[in-house]
């Protein structure tokens, strides 16, 4: 079947026990499906018309529902932003849109809400988006200015201790930590990955101010997200500021080439690695960049260093939620979209923000939006239908 043929093709290469929770996960539901595709949305993405002919943005590339979160950044304060930047590149604005609606359209079962409650959510996200673009300013969301469900989940971050968030992921015997080998959200490495990411810290600590802060204590192959599961990844724990309870979590994870940019790679600038663009881009388009983030070169191939994000910093929208609460996240999430393109604007090619403004005021491409949308997320449906048929009990039947 050519669209398993093109999924075995995309995820080629990967860690085969992660990749096969990835593909076991894609049967979940039409939006777990949405996640773990991104290179399929692009593929059928049209190429004309409104999505020609908008004023090009620096986008995350995989924007949905899920890759929206909080996180400490580099000044310890907590922030809700777009978080996830696998994907980044410069495309028309109208990529980005379609791609974050159709996850709201396809998402109904998961909200727990009908279709046409998630048509109504749709329109508040690209309202929103339009009334802050219009506005030509950029600003953010923090744990002072939110409200609502994103608002308990900027307190929640604020409030949880350092030794709360490391007994999630570690298990303490005396004076030192271990990670707890779970085998859901951390795994076991080999004595050559283990020896290959000490090898790595090593050397990029004695480049640091505080070398023995990078001193590792424990290695973990890393279970998160969906469309990037099989990617090389590790959670790695480090001496930090002392142990047993000022240790840190960082997360280092291979940079791919990002699939959306392969359909538009005229409109792309030379980047000195993959690693360079996520990091670059990510630091464009957030207010204030998660804490340690920066690109890094292990041996040929190219990773994105950071703090380690909890994979559950993101609002709580599955099951029955109350549709106020919905339509005000979505509504914060039209907003750090807007501001993370004005914040990024007039950037190697990227709209300036009066290009910005010009293109919230017109009505038309708005009009043909989510109607495209409502056919794309169809077929996005019938795409997992596929999928489902041809997956049966770890195996694909050709």
């Amino acid at each position: 079947m050519k669209i398993i043929n093109r999924i075995h093709k995309a995820n080629a290469g990967r860690d085969p026990e992660r990749l096969m929770m990835k593909y076991a996960a894609l049967r979940t539901d039409a939006f777990v499906f949405l996640r773990g595709t991104c290179h399929l949305f692009y593929d059928r993405l049209p190429k004309s018309g409104i999505f020609k002919t908008a004023p090009a943005v620096w986008c995350c590339g995989d924007l949905h529902l899920q890759n929206f979160g909080s996180y400490k950044g580099d000044n310890r304060l907590a922030y809700f932003d777009l978080n996830d930047f696998d994907e980044s590149a410069l495309a028309p604005a109208t990529w980005e849109l379609s791609r974050m609606i159709v996850s709201i359209l396809v998402a109904a079962p998961w909200l727990g809400i009908s279709n046409a409650q998630a048509a109504l959510l749709a329109e508040h996200f690209l309202q929103s988006y339009v009334t802050a673009l219009a506005s030509g300013k950029a600003r953010w969301v923090e744990r002072e200015t939110s409200v609502g469900m994103v608002g308990d989940l900027l307190a929640q971050v604020h409030a949880r201790s350092r030794v709360d968030f490391l007994d999630k992921r570690t298990q303490k015997k005396g004076k030192q930590r271990r990670f707890c080998i779970d085998g859901k959200k951390l795994l076991e490495v080999s004595d050559q990955q283990r020896q290959k990411v000490h090898d790595f810290m090593e050397r990029f600590a004695r480049s640091q101010a505080h070398p023995a802060f990078y001193n590792v204590l424990d290695v973990a192959r890393r279970v998160a997200g969906t469309g990037s599961l099989g990617v090389e990844r590790y959670a790695i724990l480090v001496e930090g500021k002392g142990s047993p309870d000022q240790n840190y979590l960082l997360d280092l994870k291979q940079a791919l080439p990002s699939s959306i940019a392969s359909h538009i790679e005229h409109l792309q600038p030379h980047w000195p690695s993959q690693a360079q663009r996520v990091v670059a881009l990510q630091r464009r388009m957030q207010a204030v960049s998660i804490a340690f983030l920066q690109g890094v070169d292990i041996g040929s191939g190219s990773y994105v260093l950071r703090a380690l994000q909890p994979s559950d910093d993101c609002v709580a929208l599955a099951g029955k939620q109350p549709l106020d609460n919905l339509v005000g996240v979505v509504n914060t999430m039209g907003q750090c979209l807007a501001w993370a393109q004005l914040r990024s604007g007039g950037r190697e090619g990227s709209a300036i923000a009066d290009e910005l403004i010009d293109f919230a005021a017109r009505q038309k491409w708005r009009s043909k939006l989510l109607p495209l949308c409502e056919q794309l997320a169809t077929d996005v449906r019938e795409d997992w239908k596929t999928y489902c048929t041809a997956y049966d009990d770890g195996e694909f039947r050709l």
